[in-house]
């Protein structure tokens, strides 16, 4: 494997090892946008009317932008969109529980983790933390917790059947001793530096501790937890912090990082919300746009919606497409669904051909098997809400949603530069 795919699959484990929550995650984003020349704006304040390179963060979201000096109020932008959380599990009220004499953690399942996958894990708890004058801190507690699994003595037909229960085989273990005499929150507000009296709301969630590691023959895969959907956030961030002076003068690079895809994305962070249509309204007055020209500027724009997809598996093949077969290690995929789960069309496939063409990489096309109904991504939400022309792409993966996922260190790369010749034009 030549040197650059595996440089590039060990930047993305840093990013992953920085962003164990969509709160870490938007401020990674931000740090190395930041770094590059972007200059971050607020939303309660005024922003500038100048061309430049602009960045936003909303809760666990971020939008970050390119505006060329011969920007009009009719030039279309560019979208390269992804999202910020993974499933898992999110830390409950009152969560500083226990029983027999073990000190456990309350938490509730975020999306859909693959349950077993979470056994036997060393996990860190991370997140913000909302203070009583109103500020917001991120807090990560390192390796903290456990969810033990049940000795095969203690079960010995777990080989043959296995499933947790969701509530009372879920909540993980932190210490030994009495529950009422331990507090969960003040331990992790002291991996922040807070006072825990202080904090008065917060968004937790667990991740693996482990860092990602590139291995395998010619070091071709990267395994790591969260690459649903980090591996395109990093896509895209090293694509939009590459942008040069020789970016096209006719259309403006955006990166659009949501929250909460897993979980519908119907909140004020996540796709369904207005946060990328509040950017691109405020990026269209400052061009001195009407309603009229932000109109046609949308008609005229793109957006390409990057999330995982399915490799085919080689233990489970018949859960796959019988010709459709997209294989981790030869390039990103572009995804397909007849009922609209992706927003791809013949327009958007086209297009995406183009782009691909133009970053020197090869495509793959990944359709779902009739019997098993695939999910969905931003890709329709963002078609829907702002009818732009949107294509629904990715890297092909093994075992998604699990707390640890299997990517190809090529195809990473191969996003990268697709995203990269995307923004370039």
């Amino acid at each position: 494997m030549p040197a650059a795919p595996i440089a590039h699959a060990e930047d993305l484990a840093a990013f992953v090892d920085a962003s164990p929550s969509s709160y870490h995650a938007a401020a990674e984003v931000a740090r190395r946008l930041q770094e590059s020349g972007f200059t971050a704006v607020d939303e309660t304040s005024a922003w500038p009317h100048t061309p430049g390179r602009y960045l936003v963060v909303r809760d666990g979201a971020v939008i970050a932008w390119v505006v060329p000096a011969s920007a009009t109020p009719t030039t279309p932008v560019r979208i390269f969109g992804a999202h910020s959380d993974s499933p898992g599990f999110k830390l409950k009220p009152q969560p500083s529980t226990g029983r027999h004499g073990w000190l456990q953690a309350g938490v509730e399942i975020y999306g859909g983790p693959l349950l077993n996958s979470w056994l036997d894990r060393e996990l860190r708890l991370a997140g913000r933390l909302v203070l009583d004058d109103g500020s917001e801190v991120l807090a990560d507690s390192g390796p903290l917790l456990r969810l033990p699994q049940l000795a095969i003595h203690l079960d010995r037909e777990a080989n043959e059947r296995f499933a947790l229960d969701k509530q009372s085989q879920t909540q993980p273990v932190w210490g030994v001793g009495a529950a009422d005499s331990a507090d969960l929150l003040a331990e992790l507000a002291a991996s922040a530096g807070v006072d825990a009296s202080r904090i008065r709301g917060y968004d937790v969630v667990t991740a693996d501790s482990a860092r990602g590691v590139v291995f395998g023959r010619d070091e071709v895969f990267l395994a790591a937890g969260r690459l649903d959907d980090l591996a395109s956030v990093h896509a895209g961030t090293v694509a939009l912090a590459a942008v040069g002076d020789d970016i096209a003068s006719d259309h403006i690079p955006v990166l659009a990082v949501f929250d909460h895809e897993e979980v519908g994305s119907a909140t004020r962070s996540g796709a369904g919300g207005p946060f990328l249509q509040d950017v691109l309204e405020r990026l269209g007055l400052a061009l001195g746009a009407d309603r009229s020209e932000r109109m046609r500027a949308l008609a005229s724009s793109w957006c390409v919606s990057s999330d995982v997809g399915h490799s085919v598996h080689p233990n489970f093949a018949d859960k796959h497409d019988p010709h459709v077969r997209p294989l981790l290690g030869s390039g990103p995929i572009l995804k397909l669904n007849a009922n609209q789960r992706y927003a791809s069309d013949g327009a958007g496939g086209a297009a995406w051909h183009r782009w691909c063409e133009a970053a020197g990489v090869t495509s793959q096309d990944f359709v779902s098997n009739n019997t098993v109904p695939c999910g969905s991504t931003i890709g329709p939400i963002t078609a829907t809400r702002l009818g732009i022309r949107t294509v629904d792409v990715g890297i092909p993966i093994l075992s998604m949603h699990s707390a640890r996922e299997l990517a190809g260190t090529s195809d990473l790369l191969d996003l990268t530069r697709v995203a990269q010749a995307f923004f370039r034009g």
